[in-house]
């Protein structure tokens, strides 16, 4: 089997401040526009916002975003802070944000010293 391509699907109990929440508040891009939905760029992935969910859990999903800097990031978002930047057990520097149906998002630094940081290729 050949993946193509693929994408992080949310659905919203309000898909139009969801909408403006990943647009508006943590400046993603939008790749394509269509009734009903939005696709963000997501770095080397997609992040579609579209349909609705009154009653979809939450708590199974969750985004993981790195950024170059952490602590822009946290100065930015500061109102959907949950979670403040700290150093994890495995190394990376994280913070969580909730976005308007509290799903929690990671925003992820990755120290130089860190062992994603080296191409351990041979």
């Amino acid at each position: 089997m050949e993946i193509l391509s693929s994408r992080v699907l949310i659905r919203s109990a309000d898909p139009e401040r969801a909408r403006a929440f990943y647009r508006d508040v943590l400046g993603l891009a939008v790749h394509r526009e269509f009734p009903g939905g939005t696709v963000f760029f997501l770095g080397g992935g997609f992040l579609e916002v579209s349909g609705t969910a009154a009653e979809e859990p939450t708590g199974a999903t969750r985004l993981w975003l790195q950024v170059r800097d952490l602590d822009d990031a946290a100065a930015r978002l500061a109102e959907h802070v949950v979670r403040p930047p700290r150093r994890e057990p495995w190394g990376l520097d994280e913070m969580w944000v909730a976005d308007p149906d509290g799903r929690l998002i990671a925003f992820v630094e990755i120290p130089a010293e860190h062992p994603l940081r080296r191409d351990v290729r041979q």
